[in-house]
């Protein structure tokens, strides 16, 4: 059984220095339990945009039984200059289209998996780039998009943004390692009800 993860930095397993984040934290788990593989592509500043560029060379290689998004909070971000988001919603929404059909021709098994909250006492701006914001009430319009989207194309939609709290968030965007293990129980228990 082959389990493939797409997503963001917040995949890829930013700031949990223990273990890796959240999808590595599955792949051990995983790894010990049967022959179950987990592949973390998660890819830091991730889109939908830029994942639509990779997708199919990744998952070709890999034989997906189940194929799992977590992407999107960066399509949500607020670029001031342009006063706009990363990926407008009209063009989110179609990149998640665009993701299912590339998806569906490996697999049937397909969940998505909801946007955490922000602190955004400490992401708006984001200090490391002052163009930048990440607001909940963008996160919140996109991540409705995807469990609106889930439930046209009776997929699984895996909500978060009652699972990590301010406290949880090293620099008001990423888990730090709490918030990783916190993610990594909700996922943990859903990957098995559908294997």
């Amino acid at each position: 059984m082959n389990i493939i993860i797409f997503g963001d930095s917040i995949t890829w397993g930013a700031y949990d220095p223990e273990q890796g984040g959240w999808a590595t934290r599955l792949r051990n788990y995983f790894e010990e339990k049967n022959d179950t593989d987990v592949y973390n592509l998660g890819i830091s500043g991730d889109t939908t945009v830029d994942l639509l560029n990779r997708i199919e060379v990744e998952a070709k290689s890999r034989e997906p039984n189940l194929i799992i998004f977590a992407i999107g909070i960066n399509d949500a971000q607020f670029i001031h200059s342009t006063n706009g988001l990363h990926v407008s919603l009209d063009e989110f929404q179609k990149n998640l289209v665009k993701l299912l059909s590339i998806a569906k021709k490996f697999t049937d098994k397909v969940v998505f998996v909801g946007l955490t909250k922000v602190d955004e006492s400490k992401t708006t701006p984001i200090p490391w780039n002052t163009d930048k914001s990440y607001i909940n009430e963008n996160i919140k319009r996109l991540d409705s998009l995807i469990e609106k989207f889930c439930e046209h194309n009776k997929l699984k939609f895996i909500p978060m943004e009652s699972v990590v709290e301010n406290d949880d968030l090293i620099d008001g965007l990423h888990p730090n390692t709490k918030g990783h293990v916190k993610i990594f129980n909700r996922m943990k228990s859903e990957v098995e009800s559908i294997l």
